[in-house]
């Protein structure tokens, strides 16, 4: 598979009825495309994929939901947000290595961050060679896999919420204000809820969600330990709101996981979104989106703006600024 064919596999929702818009952009100015379905009136669910490159069967998956769940009468009492490839710049890079990048240094970075090897095809991170999925605000820098430098996955980043795709997702949360928020990845069939920084009686709630999201699926639901800086993360302790890390896919399987595989995953997943809204419905009445907290993440989130670029996201400024021109739509989403 290509970028293209994966970017296109999202497109054709389009034609199938469902409108797409921009959650945000990516580093080189990439629109990170989403889609709605339900209602906009009542508590949300969000689901987002394709937060670490080789992960992008995940993005897959969720166009398989969204098309399934387009003018489905089940969604009924609030709506679901599909975030289909947080990382596409990544996601381009493992499929088709580095040639379709424009500069030299750019690539000479990445090559030499991958010891060498022009074979991408197990790259996690974004351009900047960050790992996504750490980089968010939650304890960050305190996992137990994280890396202090650029590499191909694990680096935690130079400061919390420093990369344009983490804050894009932060954004989009705050301005949807979903009630509970699922995040694809592979693999391991497990299901994975809580935090350390989590209350008990919010770690009870999500844990009587997860048991019924894990007998569902059949994937047992696992407390999170030693892992920090991710989107479910930031998401129980800024929002304490339930959040969840479904690991889709055997352990046996190679990354990145082949789309032969999907038919299986989907089956196992197709009704987590329906379930999801249920459960969300059922507790959105505790969650209060009106707390001083969560009017300090929004200033928090303009502060990381403003703060001092890493060394690899001044390399792209230029030709992130080159490709957001000739996007025909470059306005903030």
């Amino acid at each position: 598979m290509t970028y293209q064919e994966l970017e296109n596999q999202i497109i054709q929702l389009q034609e199938e009825g469902l409108e797409l818009f921009n959650a945000g952009k990516s580093v080189l100015g990439k629109n990170i495309l989403a889609t709605h379905v339900g209602e906009y009136s009542g508590p949300q669910v969000l689901i987002q994929g394709g937060i670490h490159a080789r992960e992008y069967i995940t993005a897959l998956l969720l166009v398989e939901m969204a098309r399934n769940l387009h003018n489905n009468d089940s969604v009924k009492g609030g709506g679901i947000y599909f975030i289909f490839l947080t990382n596409p710049d990544g996601a381009q890079i493992c499929l088709d290595g580095i040639d379709f990048l424009n500069c030299d240094i750019t690539k000479n970075y990445l090559l030499s961050a991958n010891n060498g090897n022009t074979d991408f095809s197990q790259y996690k991170a974004n351009v900047n060679l960050v790992d996504l999925n750490t980089n968010f605000d939650a304890d960050w820098g305190k996992g137990r896999q994280n890396v202090f430098c650029p590499a191909t996955e694990d680096f935690v980043g130079f400061y919390p919420n420093s990369e344009r795709e983490v804050l894009s997702l932060i954004n989009f949360t705050l301005q949807t204000k979903p009630s509970l928020t699922i995040s694809y990845h592979t693999k391991g069939n497990i299901i994975y809820y809580g935090f350390d920084n989590e209350n008990e009686k919010n770690i009870a709630r999500d844990q009587n969600i997860g048991e019924s999201f894990s007998e569902l699926t059949g994937y047992p639901l696992v407390f999170t330990e030693n892992s920090t800086g991710g989107y479910k993360d930031w998401c129980i302790e800024k929002l304490t709101i339930p959040a969840y890390t479904f690991e889709v896919g055997d352990e046996n399987l190679p990354h990145p996981i082949g789309i032969e595989s999907l038919p299986e995953i989907y089956n196992r997943n197709k009704d987590v979104p329906l379930l999801a809204l249920q459960k969300a419905i059922e507790f959105s009445k505790d969650i209060d989106f009106t707390n001083p907290f969560m009017q300090n993440i929004n200033i928090g989130v303009k502060k990381n703006e403003s703060n001092e670029e890493s060394y690899c996201a001044r390399i792209f400024s230029k030709l992130s600024r080159r490709s957001t021109d000739r996007c025909s739509n470059n306005k903030r989403w």
